[in-house]
């Protein structure tokens, strides 16, 4: 059996191999929870069953990313059928952005309600309902729907990695791997599959709404462990109770712990979070636009943005082995950080004939700081429990921060009638990157940390 978390964390000058690190970084929303013996019990007997709950993982893995990959290689169709201008049109891309980091606090406080399998089957429901709503005839029903797709993603963000870390502990290394592999795989096809689906389905309607039977196919999935894992609870009862603490760990259950909210450490891992993920969603809200709006066809935009989507894959397996391996990963945040100022500012030179170049660099760059953003929560932190919090942080202000950048640069250019000043601006913000970088990366412990 590999070592625990715990054991990673306390040992930073040892550093951390890729199958400890990949384990910690499965945060789990139920730290400081127990099962109810009912509960607990319909666990062990899905585990008795793990086939059930590996097509699951999958299933709802596919399905985190796929619904927002599809949008931007269409957007120009969405934005000219409801008349809507550059600033409005971002909003389809901000507003399931701005729901994935309001709704995400909730969802430990759901899982201690309800348990785990349930939320996440809701979460899929939700999902597909969402995705249904934004293609209905009036422009509200988009927005509505863009925020049922946030809320419903923000829950198997938070709630999947524990799930995995809880089902297969022996084996966690190898389905988080699947685990990312399917996340990415599902926005890859997605964005591929956006424009050939709107041929053939007449209109985006059809590209949007198919992937609504993705996450039904994933709920159906999901139900049957939902309705085992409450059998026996009776009405009104919750799924899980405080955890006893352990003796070297007193007062970790009842949320003690350093504060965050006053530690600069702690900000500045969860800022670099939010900046990589703004450079992230913009690149999905309107690196397709930009490439279009310099002359190339629809269907190749699509392609070249899947091919970025994938490719992050290997940055986001590289990157935090290497990170877990040093002291200091301040020059690795400053590396990930220019590869998509490089691939940005390719943009600006030569955005088709160098498409391909430019979406290899963004996608290395991408996946990079997305690994090394959560390694970074790991690394900073003294235990799982501050781990779990710091990862709650930055998830929320994260993707509130993220939200701004689709908003931000739509209505810049629309204001300027072009993208070299939106692409100067993502330059900035790769090199507060790099700045964030250089004091998340230090060999410090929040808490122990000054500030």
């Amino acid at each position: 059996m590999s070592p625990s978390p715990r054991e990673g964390l306390t040992s930073p000058a040892e550093g951390l191999t890729a199958e400890q690190l990949l384990e910690a970084e499965l945060i789990d929303a139920e730290e400081d929870l127990s099962p109810t013996p009912p509960v607990a019990a319909a666990r062990r007997r899905l585990r008795a069953h793990p086939l059930l709950l590996l097509v699951g993982i999958v299933l709802a893995s596919l399905n985190m990313r796929a619904a927002l990959a599809g949008v931007s290689p269409v957007l120009s169709e969405i934005s000219d059928d409801f008349g809507m201008t550059a600033t409005v049109s971002s909003l389809v891309t901000t507003i399931p952005l701005i729901f994935m980091g309001v709704v995400s606090p909730l969802a430990p406080k759901l899982a201690r309600r309800w348990g785990t399998e349930t939320v996440l089957f809701g979460a899929l429901v939700l999902l597909a309902g969402g995705i249904v709503l934004r293609v209905a005839p009036p422009v509200v029903a988009l927005f509505a729907g863009c925020a049922v797709v946030g809320a419903g993603i923000a829950l198997l963000n938070v709630l999947m990695p524990g799930l995995i870390k809880r089902d297969f502990p022996e084996k966690a290394a190898g389905m988080t791997a699947l685990y990312s592999m399917a996340m990415i795989m599902g926005a890859t096809v997605s964005a591929a599959a956006a424009v050939p689906l709107e041929h053939a389905l007449g209109g985006w309607r059809g590209s949007l709404v198919s992937w609504a039977l993705l996450a039904a196919v994933a709920a159906c999935a999901w139900l049957p462990q939902a309705v085992l894992a409450r059998r026996g609870t009776r009405h009104g009862q919750a799924a899980t109770v405080p955890a006893q603490p352990a003796p070297s760990a007193a007062g970790a259950g009842s949320g003690a712990g350093p504060k965050l909210a006053r530690s600069a450490l702690a900000w500045q891992v969860t800022l670099f979070m939010g900046s990589q993920s703004l450079i992230a969603y913009v690149t999905i809200a309107w690196l397709p636009t930009i490439f279009t709006d310099h002359g190339m066809s629809k269907a190749s935009a699509g392609l070249v943005f899947a091919f970025s989507t994938l490719v992050q894959m290997g940055g986001s397996f590289v990157v935090p082995t290497l990170a877990g391996r040093m002291r200091r990963q301040r020059l690795l945040c400053a590396v990930v950080a220019l590869f998509m100022a490089v691939g940005v500012a390719g943009l600006l030179v030569a955005p088709v004939g160098g498409a391909w170049v430019w979406a290899t660099l963004l996608g290395l760059g991408q996946g990079g700081a997305l690994g090394i953003a959560l390694t970074l929560m790991v690394l900073r932190s003294g235990d799982p429990h501050t781990a779990a919090r710091l990862s709650g942080m930055a998830q929320t202000w994260g993707y509130l921060l993220a939200a701004a950048g689709p908003l931000l640069l739509g209505a810049v250019h629309q204001a300027t009638g072009g993208w070299t000043v939106p692409i100067v601006l993502l330059l900035c913000v790769c090199a507060a990157l790099v700045l964030l970088g250089l004091g998340a990366g230090r060999d410090r412990r929040i808490g122990a940390a000054a500030g």
